[in-house]
């Protein structure tokens, strides 16, 4: 029997002062709010849609589950709160709670991520147990666990979140028989120059209704 894929989108409610705070020292925070909700629609558009996988937007603060008009109105796309914690905290949570199959955990605030990506993190799931998108700046843009036949001990512990040792923390946490593959190199936009660097670049169209 074939297992059902989870696609997790991890996502901050969409409102000025609370999102991309590094970038709105740089561009503003109403250019910075800008950019967060249109990199959101067009990622859970673009991700959410596909049969491949179920796709969750969990979002943060829990209440703002509750408010279906913040998020974008992709058909199918379960909405739910991301729990209490850190990071890692909410981020174990569906890898050890979810239904049965492999969970692929992806942040909304990554402009260039596209279906291939996320098809490729499934696809080495079949023949490893932990997947990294990793970051130039030593983080990672995406995480996916097997589940079987168990979730890794040490999952997220010790991490020095928000910090170039982030994805190596990560894995220096994972027992040493885990078997851990990488995919394609993405950043969020963290900066003015980041942001500056992006818009400078060519971006296939997204339609959209």
């Amino acid at each position: 029997m074939s297992l059902t894929r989870h696609l997790v989108l991890f996502a901050r409610a969409p409102r000025r002062g609370a999102v991309k705070r590094r970038l709105a020292a740089d561009i503003g925070a109403g250019a910075a709010l800008a950019f967060y909700r249109n990199t959101l629609r067009d990622v859970v558009w673009r991700l959410g849609r596909d049969p491949r996988w179920t796709t969750w937007l969990m979002v943060t603060p829990d209440a703002a589950a509750k408010s279906p008009g913040l998020w974008p109105p992709v058909p199918g796309v379960r909405l739910i709160g991301q729990g209490g914690g850190d990071l890692g905290a909410r981020m174990a949570w569906p890898i050890r709670n979810f239904p049965p199959g492999p969970v692929v955990v992806v942040g909304s605030d990554i402009p260039d991520v596209t279906p291939e990506h996320v098809r490729d993190a499934f696809d080495a799931l079949g023949r490893h147990d932990m997947v990294f998108g990793p970051a130039s700046d030593g983080g990672y843009w995406l995480v996916g666990a097997r589940r079987r036949p168990s979730v890794p001990k040490g999952l997220f512990s010790d991490v020095r979140w928000s910090t170039g040792h982030a994805l190596g923390d990560t894995i220096a946490g994972l027992p040493k028989s885990c078997a851990v593959a990488r995919i394609a190199t993405l950043d969020d936009i963290d900066t003015g120059a980041d942001w500056r660097s992006w818009r400078a670049r060519p971006r296939r169209r997204i339609r959209r209704p």
